[in-house]
């Protein structure tokens, strides 16, 4: 294929990007994935903020791991600074696929505790991909700092966090099964109980470390 004849193909693949058709979106996603060049980046991450279809979606972010973290990751970077929640929570989303600790500054404590569900979901899902060596018990900590949060959705999201961080994150746990408040209490004993067994299941968990709570006991 020749030189032009590739700008057209993806030319036309990135106008697709903006069809009115998820189908048709989806297809040049997939060209534009299937033909990587840096010069895609821009409109791929714009795409992400906007694109209404989960599907689509999921291909962009798909797209984007195929061309150069260092093209990638600042662009994705500067969307988690953005204002706007769908460009935040999915550029999070694309940088924990693509797994570069470069972007690591960006994951704040702030972030992790975003107003946002959808938008701290992510970023407690980047934070254990992108986390340095020697600082998980840091972030365990931080993220233990929201156990009680949310719907059961966003409270199955930090327990998955959390036991993805490993045994150093069992201390903060015991501390927040201590604590003062019964949600977070009840949260912790369930997270406590996915990483001791995790075939058990959350809801079941979440029902168990709540008769517990409301016994007055520990559960350890």
């Amino acid at each position: 294929m020749s030189m032009r004849a590739e700008d057209t193909a993806g030319a036309r693949a990135l106008r697709g990007l903006a069809d009115g058709s998820a189908p048709v979106r989806l297809r040049a996603a997939l060209e534009v994935g299937t033909r990587p060049d840096p010069a895609y980046v821009g409109e791929l991450v714009e795409r992400c903020a906007v694109e209404p279809d989960f599907s689509v979606r999921e291909t962009l972010t798909w797209a984007l791991t195929r061309h150069p973290a260092a093209v990638t990751v600042p662009a994705l970077v500067d969307e988690v600074r953005s204002g706007r929640t769908q460009a935040r929570s999915q550029a999070l989303h694309t940088l924990s696929k693509i797994g570069d600790r470069r972007a690591w500054p960006v994951i704040t404590p702030a972030l992790l505790s975003d107003a946002d569900d959808e938008v701290a979901r992510c970023a407690w899902r980047a934070a254990v991909v992108l986390v340095p060596e020697g600082e998980e018990y840091a972030l365990a900590r931080v993220l233990a700092s929201q156990l009680g949060r949310g719907p059961r959705a966003t409270r199955l999201s930090l327990s998955r966090a959390l036991v993805a961080l490993g045994e150093v994150m069992l201390p903060v746990l015991d501390a927040a099964a201590d604590g003062p408040d019964p949600r977070a209490r009840a949260h912790a004993l369930a997270t406590d109980r996915l990483w001791h067994d995790p075939d058990a299941g959350f809801e079941s968990a979440v029902e168990e470390a709540k008769r517990i709570v409301a016994l007055g006991g520990d559960g350890r």
